[in-house]
């Protein structure tokens, strides 16, 4: 499954104008490029929540509660996001559904501790699922975790999921973008509920260039955004983490 790879984790937000300061002003991402040393530095100087929980790894927390971990020190040559951990109930199920059915290869794997770190390739961030005791509240925050494999895997992938009987959120679709690439899509659930996007790697390619622009593009859009406009309409709260 060295064709596969991670792509990005979706996040439900609710103040978008200090989410986007926190992943742009504090952890310095461009995309999903992280430089984790640069990032606590970033913090301490935005003055930036930020605690020490274990020599040289630090721990900080994004609007509406997201954890995330920061190493001080330089960046591989790999992608400096080194894992996305997930909560799950019964390690062995969701063991058997990312790494058989999905085709990751098991890192490290701790009975003890009750975790499994997987991948799909050395040099991509990993995923670390975590097992606890009890049913996984997702409550109203939880986000997708997206990755890529050639397009004509996805209808096998789809047919797999069929066979398995394994949930799928959204059948094998294609999306177009006006004047950029049309990609195809496929989202599932684990035994969690955990959402997983599968897309077609070679249009994705195209759709994911960086924008030069991006940045000032998300700033005018945010800005002219009348969301909340729309909230009192509703006479609804809107999140404010």
């Amino acid at each position: 499954m060295a064709t596969r790879r991670a792509l990005h984790f979706v996040f439900k937000v609710g103040n978008r104008f200090q989410t986007a300061r926190f992943f742009r002003d504090v952890l310095g991402m461009k995309g999903i490029t992280l430089v984790s040393s640069q990032a606590v530095c970033n913090a301490r100087k935005l003055e930036w929540p930020l605690s020490e929980v274990t020599e040289g790894i630090f721990e900080t927390e994004a609007p509406g509660g997201y954890k995330f971990y920061l190493q001080d020190h330089s960046p591989p040559e790999s992608d400096p996001v080194l894992k996305v951990t997930l909560a799950v109930s019964d390690l062995q199920k969701s063991l058997n559904y990312w790494s058989n059915l999905l085709g990751m290869k098991i890192y490290e794997k701790d009975e003890e501790k009750q975790r499994v770190l997987l991948g799909y390739a050395d040099n991509q961030c990993k995923l670390e699922l975590q097992g606890i005791k009890g049913t996984i509240d997702h409550a109203a925050a939880f986000g997708r975790i997206a990755f890529s494999c050639p397009q004509k895997e996805l209808p096998d992938l789809e047919d797999l999921m069929k066979r398995e009987n394994q949930k799928i959120l959204t059948p094998l679709v294609s999306l177009d973008t006006p004047g950029k690439a049309t990609v195809q899509v496929i989202i599932l659930a684990d035994p969690d509920g955990h959402e997983i996007c599968f897309v077609g790697d070679e249009a994705f390619r195209e759709l994911s260039k960086m924008d030069p622009e991006g940045s000032r593009l998300l700033d005018d859009a945010m800005a002219a955004d009348k969301s909340d406009e729309w909230f009192t309409k509703q006479n609804k709260s809107k999140a404010s983490g």
